[in-house]
């Protein structure tokens, strides 16, 4: 990544800023908007990290619904074929969850 004191991006300045009248002035409002895309990409990644909290939720219930099982079937275990069907069913449904709070947090990440 290149300095903001890099001389070919002080001469680019001129182009990119003619409305600034001096050299100071262009120069502050290109750090400026440096600065302002550092902290997008800060934001950005605090909340993809945010997102991905979803993702301990999840696998606390991936771990309630078979912890459930284990104990519904220690109980009765002429029912292990329906439990285990009732088991699967959970586990699919709190896994898309899981999958939607990634995907939101690839989302944040990579587009925008």
């Amino acid at each position: 990544m290149r300095s903001i004191f890099d001389l070919h991006t002080m001469r680019s300045l001129i182009v990119h800023f003619p409305y600034a009248t001096s050299f100071k002035d262009k120069f502050m409002e290109y750090a400026y908007q440096k600065r302002k895309i550092i902290m997008a990409e800060g934001a950005k990644l605090i909340g993809a990290g945010c997102a991905t909290i979803a993702l301990a939720g999840a696998g606390a219930g991936i771990g309630i619904v078979f912890g459930s099982f284990i104990n519904s079937v220690a109980r009765n275990p002429s029912l292990t074929k329906t439990l285990f069907g009732y088991a699967i069913l959970g586990f699919a449904l709190t896994e898309a969850i899981a999958l939607f709070a990634l995907m939101m947090a690839f989302l944040i990440l990579f587009v925008f």
